[in-house]
């Protein structure tokens, strides 16, 4: 029972929301179908300008009619028909419901709201769009809210306030306030906009700016300006503006301590100086406590009347008869005074030559950083090179001194390959236990001697030898490679030599070695094979000179892999047997 009473309720519910959407529907489209659309809402033109206005409507209409003001009639326009000279229908026709029409010169009376009028089934439509028609303003005025003196004269620190009006525009002008040819930067109230109907209806409007600040010297003589902008403006011609000149009174400006150099001793000197002033000034000097006012001579001072350059510019001259050294070292105070006040000037002099000028020009500071830049960058270079062996320490390398000296180097010795000086070592270290007694004698000595350099080189320090694996460690892969073809090959031609001399140093009384073979030096030490090396005599029949022809050298080599020590060590073992 309350379920059928609920759903009836719902039933009744959606049929009203259903009519009520209805109604909104049929009330939206006809308020879009009543709505005329304008183009454009505001025309702003020129008096003479041609301008287009154009109503719009969704149906078809079957009339159009225009009210423009300052006309007397209502123009009932058609594309159909012609018959309004001036002011011809725009549109696409009535069927299209546009209704509009083209102004083939508007008049300043023009100016204001039209109105145009849409036939839609024996009712009728109206839409509205403005008309602005553009009125050049007058000229600007500049008018002064702080007055000056009789003499038309304001006071250095005064404020300073003025007002600039433009009136009788239409569309409101725009102002802008210079002082000469430059922006006035100062303090600008805003823009105030005044209307003023006419009694034909035609309203125009006034544009109202202020303008104030603190009067300085530097404005004396300076035009403020007022200057409007409006759309009438023609582009060949300069916007109309308005301008006053002021005039300002101030005391002498003050001025840093002057310095005159270049002066001639024992002869006549004049000092000049530039001061700034309105009025003139009066000027006197103070020289060791003695005063001498313009026009006057004291001595040999003489004070002249200051002459006006222009632009409140005055030379003011102190003349000097036979300049002494002791009036190098005096101070000179000059005082200038006029209606507004007094300043004291101090003035220096030299005889000296000008002093050139403090600092360093531009082109001077821009020369210094780049050299210093370009220097910087070599020395980066060069360090980059060195640390990676690139460019011209490309290929070398650090090398052991062994400080050996050599007594027969001559151009016969230095002809003699490498290949036959190893060869006579070896022979020289094979044929040991075949040689006479002083023969024995030689070698012994020349042992003893490889002895004391072997335990010499033993004591050399462990920091050198890593530091020269570590400097050849920076060469490039390739020149490792090369380094180590070049250096097998040198220790398998000496390969002999070393066998023999470890042998001898093996059996030998003061020998250290164990029964193994293996002696009790460092791992570094073995790396260090020493061997006596006598070169063989050239072929050239030319004498040798009278030196010993016997060398000491030291032969370093690359470590061998464990599997060729161990032969190494079994053929030293093989050898000792025997």
């Amino acid at each position: 029972m309350q379920g059928g009473i609920i759903r009836k309720h719902l039933d009744l519910l959606q049929t009203k929301l259903s009519a009520l959407l209805l109604f909104i529907v049929i009330i939206t489209d006809s308020l879009a179908r009543a709505q005329v659309n304008v183009e454009p809402n505001t025309a702003v033109l020129n008096e003479g300008a041609q301008q287009d206005l154009l109503c719009r409507y969704g149906r078809p209409i079957t009339y159009c009619r225009i009210e423009i003001p300052g006309e007397t009639k209502v123009f009932n326009l058609s594309p159909d028909w012609d018959k309004t000279p001036g002011f011809i229908y725009n549109g696409k026709g009535l069927q299209a419901g546009e209704c509009g029409v083209r102004i083939e010169h508007v008049k300043a009376i023009n100016n204001g709201q039209v109105k145009c009028n849409l036939g839609v089934e024996g009712e009728e439509l109206s839409g509205t769009i403005d008309l602005v028609v553009a009125l050049r303003p007058k000229q600007p005025l500049v008018e002064l809210i702080t007055k000056p003196d009789r003499d038309r004269y304001f006071h250095e620190g005064n404020k300073f306030q003025a007002r600039c009006i433009v009136r009788d525009g239409r569309p409101v002008a725009n102002i802008t306030w210079l002082l000469d040819n430059e922006p006035a930067a100062k303090r600008v109230g805003q823009l105030e906009v005044l209307a003023s109907p006419r009694e034909n209806g035609l309203e125009l409007f006034t544009a109202i700016q202020d303008i104030q600040w603190d009067i300085a010297a530097e404005d004396n003589g300076r035009r403020l300006v007022c200057r409007s902008h409006h759309q009438t403006d023609p582009d060949n011609a300069p916007p109309q503006e308005g301008a006053y000149e002021l005039l300002v009174r101030y005391s002498p400006l003050r001025m840093p301590e002057t310095l005159v150099y270049g002066l001639y001793l024992e002869h006549t000197v004049k000092v000049n100086m530039t001061i700034r002033a309105n009025p003139t000034p009066v000027i006197e000097w103070a020289i060791d406590g003695n005063v001498i006012r313009q026009g006057e001579q004291s001595g040999r001072f003489s004070a002249f009347e200051p002459e006006y350059l222009g632009h409140d510019f005055y030379n003011v001259t102190l003349v000097i008869a036979g300049l002494t050294l002791e009036d190098t070292t005096k101070i000179y105070t000059m005082r200038a005074t006029n209606a507004l006040g007094s300043t004291d000037y101090t003035v220096r002099i030299s005889s000296s030559a000008t002093p050139p000028s403090a600092g360093l020009e531009i082109g001077a500071i821009v020369g210094i950083v780049v050299a210093l830049a370009v220097l910087v960058l070599i020395v980066l270079l060069v360090l980059f090179a060195r640390a990676t062996g690139r460019w011209c320490f490309a290929g070398k390398t650090v090398k052991m001194s062994t400080n050996e000296t050599s007594d027969t180097e001559s151009a016969d010795v230095r002809a003699t390959s490498t290949a036959t000086a190893t060869t006579a070592a070896v022979s020289e270290v094979g044929t040991v236990p075949a040689t006479p007694a002083h023969a024995h004698n030689d070698n012994t000595s020349s042992y003893n001697n490889f002895g004391r350099k072997f335990e010499a080189a033993k004591r050399l320090p462990h920091a050198f030898t890593a530091l020269f694996k570590r400097l050849h460690e920076r060469d490039s892969s390739s020149e490792k490679r090369k380094d180590t073809e070049l250096m097998v090959n040198e220790t398998d031609g000496v390969t002999a030599v070393t066998d023999r001399v470890q042998q001898q140093q093996t059996s030998g009384p003061n020998n250290g070695a164990n029964a193994n073979g293996n002696d009790n030096q460092s791992k570094e030490d073995k790396q260090l094979v020493y061997a006596e090396l006598v070169l063989k005599p050239s072929e050239n029949s030319e004498p040798l000179p009278p030196k010993s022809s016997t060398e000491y050298a030291e032969i370093v080599y690359v470590q061998k892999p464990k599997g060729e020590q161990q032969q190494i060590q079994q053929h030293q073992q093989q050898q000792n047997k025997k």
